[in-house]
């Protein structure tokens, strides 16, 4: 019995060894770059890190990344000058743009349609407008270098908090154990196809039935249209404390939005007072392919085509160098 059990623990680890060995060697498992938070409370990536981004149990998406000296994923460096135009772009997992060579991004494709123009991609995964307006204002001697600025946001997420503070909650994925566990690509590809979502469940059922029940209430219609209102305005009380907090320039800023999924009532505040914006709504809506990748919401090449587009064609009927 102890015989069969050795070699059954044998058998066991050999075989694990194997897949892991045969996820390295299909880039099956994506590399997660570190992150960091820099001396002006900043959360970005770690500088000069390469890697491979890999979504799908089939690699459905397989782009390569380039975390540059800035901490940030783009093919260039951030080296803005007086002599030459620059424009930024400043986002989240959007412009990030892991979902694509970050030789073919969407900055790449802005300079190619405009090629005197060299853009700056700001992205990280998770920002909202409080984390964009902070990155702006901490890294202000650079930023002022730059001819302008387009912020992309999404009403329905980016706008929940009125002022900035450090949001541990991404830090916590570099812990010492975390940092242990992704050194095993068969671990993380596992996670990312879903293989270890079951156990994760039933634990969650065991948890919830040993708690108490509590119903939740069923609200009318009249009810949620309230509710919804009353975010809306929170949201816009809180695009405008941060406004205020980072003298948000509007000569310079622009915000990149879809106005489908924006509120009528921020779309008229943004009119009323000066706020530009780029509406990419009107490209997507006439396209005859899809915009977006088939297992998620993010843009796919037709789609940052199109974004590229409608910032290009911004960006060539203003003066960038006011």
């Amino acid at each position: 019995m102890k015989k069969l059990i050795l070699k059954s623990a044998l058998y066991v680890f050999l075989v694990l060894i194997s897949l892991e060995l045969f996820v390295r060697v299909f880039h099956l498992g994506k590399d997660t770059p570190t992150r960091i938070l820099d001396e002006y409370n900043v959360e970005k990536w770690m500088p000069n890190q390469n890697g491979y981004s890999v979504t799908g149990n089939r690699r459905q998406n397989f782009s390569e990344y380039h975390i540059n000296n800035s901490g940030y994923n783009s093919y260039r460096e951030f080296t803005p000058t007086t002599d030459n135009i620059e424009v930024a772009l400043v986002g989240d997992s959007f412009i990030e743009g892991f979902h694509q060579n970050y030789y073919n991004s969407i900055g790449k494709k802005i300079e190619k349609s405009i090629p005197e123009v060299e853009v700056y991609e700001y992205g990280y995964a998770g920002y909202d407008f409080a984390d964009q307006l902070h990155l702006v204002y901490a890294y202000k001697e650079q930023f002022d270098a730059i001819d302008h600025i387009i912020l992309g946001i999404k009403f329905s997420n980016d706008l929940t908090r009125g002022k900035y503070e450090v949001d541990t909650g991404r830090l916590q994925l570099e812990s010492p154990m975390n940092k242990l566990l992704k050194k095993s690509k068969l671990l993380v590809y596992c996670k990312s196809i879903g293989i270890l979502d079951p156990p994760q469940q039933l634990l969650y059922r065991i948890i919830n039935i040993l708690r108490p029940v509590s119903k939740t209430p069923v609200l009318s219609k009249e009810e949620i249209n309230k509710i919804k209102k009353q975010k809306e305005n929170q949201y816009l009380v809180n695009f405008k404390s941060l406004a205020d907090i980072y003298r948000y320039d509007k000569d310079r800023f622009t915000l990149l939005l879809d106005s489908r999924i924006t509120s009528d009532t921020f779309l008229s505040y943004l009119k009323e007072n000066g706020f530009n914006y780029i509406d990419f709504s009107t490209y997507f809506e006439e396209s005859s392919q899809s915009t977006i990748l088939i297992y998620d919401k993010h843009w796919n090449n037709h789609g940052r085509n199109l974004i590229a587009k409608a910032i290009s064609n911004y960006l060539k009927e203003i003066d960038l160098k006011k």
